[in-house]
């Protein structure tokens, strides 16, 4: 069923959902199931793989050159999503993403996507490489997160690359795309995100899921300015809970989020991380109760692969 379906049905009810992080290169299933399993019992009706393009390393050889070796950190993301809907009966939504895939790997993607009856994707730029200042396409493959939702529009349409396909099969696919409460960190100012995540609809995404925000408000102005604009599709707010003190640095700088300041002063004075972890617990379960309140379409959890401290946010929740 697609995502939308679900909103549709839930009739304004806050549904559920939990994002997991494909195994490294040479692990196993037995890492997402370890994290799915205690959560299943809340019943989401889709579950998010997210995916991470390819990395470079450079490997120094007898001459003295260094090589660049191209490794995928986590590969899988199919095969993990139709292991996912065999396991529990869930919907799966892998994330589809620009960077290191030509189009033609996505069409091929999106191929097998479809004969695995997955009806749902996440359409995202990706980063940009840890080496380099900005993002930089495949040779081959997408700039923006865009082009992509027109790929995938197109082969829902039966409209694939290779011209001399007539009458070629049509997905269906609904299409996610990301949201940004308080702008992605490269867009010039929120107005212009705002345009951007308009484009993106009119292209033809379904639904909206946003980046982690700490402050509630932050998420319900961004839903009245995306409304103000014409953006009147399902706004799923992300959440994720704040774990460890050195996230007080590094998330505001990788995610271009802000902090409250009372949940800035109450981790400045935890001892240490477990005391942080607690505070963030308590922190996202008041979030996400007021969320629930407000009647957002799903509530939308990062788990990280950590199922623990989901499941406790989730139990004080549901």
């Amino acid at each position: 069923m697609k995502v939308t379906e679900y909103f549709e049905k839930a009739a304004g009810k806050t549904l559920i959902s939990f994002e997991v992080l494909p195994p490294l290169k040479g692990g196993s299933m037995e890492a997402i199931f370890n994290t799915l399993d205690p959560l299943m019992e809340f019943k989401p009706p889709f579950i998010d793989v997210t995916y991470h393009r390819q990395e470079f390393v450079y490997n120094k050889r007898e001459s003295g050159y260094y090589e660049k070796t191209a490794i995928r950190k986590r590969p899988g993301t199919v095969g993990i999503c139709a292991a996912i809907m065999h396991r529990y009966g869930v919907d799966a939504v892998p994330h589809l993403i620009c960077g290191g895939f030509t189009t033609e790997d996505t069409e091929n993607a999106l191929i097998d996507l479809n004969f695995l009856n997955v009806q749902n994707v996440l359409c995202l730029r990706g980063d940009a490489q840890k080496f380099e200042g900005k993002f930089i396409p495949e040779r081959g493959g997408h700039k923006y997160a865009i082009d992509l939702i027109h790929q995938v529009n197109d082969i829902n349409n039966g409209n694939y690359l290779d011209g001399t396909i007539v009458d070629g099969a049509k997905t269906d696919f609904c299409i996610g795309i990301a949201g940004y409460p308080e702008k992605h960190f490269e867009s010039p100012n929120p107005m212009m995100d705002l345009e951007f995540t308009k484009q993106k609809i009119d292209a033809g995404g379904d639904y909206i899921v946003t980046q982690m925000f700490f402050d509630n408000q932050k998420y319900f102005d961004y839903v009245d300015k995306c409304r103000a604009m014409g953006i009147h599709v399902p706004i799923v707010p992300g959440l994720k809970p704040i774990t460890k003190k050195y996230q007080l640095n590094s998330l505001p700088r990788l995610f271009f989020v802000d902090m409250p300041d009372a949940l800035v002063k109450d981790l400045m004075k935890a001892k240490d991380n477990a005391a942080v972890k607690e505070i963030g617990i308590e922190w996202c379960i008041q979030q996400s109760k007021e969320l629930k309140e407000r009647g957002v379409p799903c509530l939308h959890y990062y788990t990280m692969g950590d199922s623990e401290t989901i499941r406790r946010i989730v139990e004080a929740v549901y």
